[in-house]
Parts: C-alpha cells; sequence; structure tokens
C-alpha cells in the first residue's frame, strides 16, 4: 500500500516546501508537485529509534538552501543509505535511501505548517527484512 497526500489535516502540501530542522540551522526546499509521496514508517533498527515518518523525493528533489555545513552524516551496516543531522540540535532531515538510492527519504514532521501526527493509516514497511540483505 503506498500513501499519498496532497495536504495533511487541511494544510496543502506547497509545489515547493520548506522545511528545517528544529533550531532552525538547516533549511531545506523541497519540490513536491505531488504532494507528499510514498508516506511511511520502517521498522529497521534506525527508523525504529527515530521513530520519524518519511516520505520520498528524487534526488533533485532536494535543495539545501542553509546549513549543509551543518548537516551530519551517519551510515551504518552496508553504508549504501547516507542519514543526515543537524548537528546543533540533533534532528534527521533526510536520508538517501537504500532501496532505492535514486531517491531521499525526508522527514514529513520537518515542513513548515505540517503536522505529522495528524496522518492516519501510514504503512509500515519491513526494513528489518530487507530485500538487500537476502541472499
Amino acid at each position: 500500500m503506498t500513501l499519498n497526500l496532497k495536504q495533511v489535516d487541511g494544510v496543502p502540501i506547497q509545489p515547493k516546501h520548506k522545511a528545517t530542522c528544529h533550531c532552525g540551522a538547516v533549511e531545506i526546499e523541497l519540490t513536491l508537485p505531488d504532494g507528499l509521496v510514498d508516506v511511511r514508517r520502517c521498522d529497521c533498527s534506525m527508523c525504529r529509534r527515530r521513530g520519524a515518518i518519511a516520505a520520498s523525493v528524487p534526488l533533485s528533489g532536494i535543495n539545501i538552501v542553509k546549513g549543509a555545513e551543518l548537516l551530519t552524516l551517519y551510515q551504518f551496516n552496508t553504508r549504501t543509505a547516507k542519514h543526515y543531522f543537524c548537528s546543533k540540535c540533533g534532528i534527521y532531515t533526510h536520508h538517501q535511501r537504500r532501496s532505492n538510492p535514486s531517491q531521499y527519504g525526508f522527514n514529513v514532521a520537518c515542513l513548515e505548517g505540517i503536522n505529522p501526527l495528524k496522518i492516519e493509516g501510514i504503512p509500515t514497511y519491513d526494513g528489518v527484512n530487507h530485500p538487500a540483505d537476502r541472499s
């Protein structure tokens, strides 16, 4: 099941939507012409711990407006996925996906004006049994 949204709790997703970390030091412009695409949770060890709701954009769909030098990269296991966090406040902003390296996943909670807790029916992806881990 794929969940795509044009609005959350009456707030429209803008074609160019601003996203920030908690302290505001990192600001991202997301290109979202189709709204939120592939809204999901994941149960891999990383996603379970951070508890974020993510959606996807192509690599060209993220523009770091400010604070690129403050983003900290974290990688583990296969080192395919690249997880980015603000080095000041610690908030996860986005990651280059392991399951689709031509996309970024981004933290829906970082979107200006959007409350991800108002999204119902979010599917959970099976990150524990990731297809790349099968031989």
